[in-house]
Order: structure tokens, then sequence, then C-alpha cells
């Protein structure tokens, strides 16, 4: 059993590991655009309901952040996975 303690994680095919690095990779290429248009449309939506005009601003500068942690995030998980 794999879930007892001393025994080693089973083996996976190079062909898997080539599939969960493409998948990581493709993970980080989508999040960081993905949080940026989030916080944008978050930011419209509060500039329409409060009558603002510069809230999509912070919504944009937001997004990128939570974006830019979330990408530093998965490359250290993937570091401790790695190694």
């Amino acid at each position: 059993m794999p879930d007892e303690p001393g025994n080693p994680p089973p083996r996976r095919s190079p062909l898997v590991d080539g599939i969960v690095r493409a998948e990581r990779l493709l993970q980080i290429a989508i999040i960081l655009p993905l949080s940026v248009v989030v916080g944008w449309a978050v930011g419209m939506g509060l500039d329409k309901w409060l009558h603002q005009h510069w809230i999509y601003l912070a919504g944009i500068v937001f997004g990128a952040v939570a974006g830019f942690y979330e990408v530093f995030r998965v490359v250290q998980n993937t570091e401790k996975q790695d190694s």
C-alpha cells in the first residue's frame, strides 16, 4: 500500500511526467491573464454599481498581483515536487 509509512511512492512513466509538466506550464500561462481579466470585470461591475470611473484600474492591479502570487505559489510547489 502506498499510504503506509515506509513504502516509496509509485513511479510514473516518462509520458505521464511529461503530461504533468505540460499541465503545470499551461496552468502558469493561463493564471496571470485570467486573473487580470477577472479583476478588470469585477472593477467594471463596481464602477457601474458605485457610479465611479476608476475602480476598474484597481481591479486590474489587484488581479495582476493575485495572478503573480498564484504563479509564484505554483512554481514553488513544482520545485518542491521535482526535488
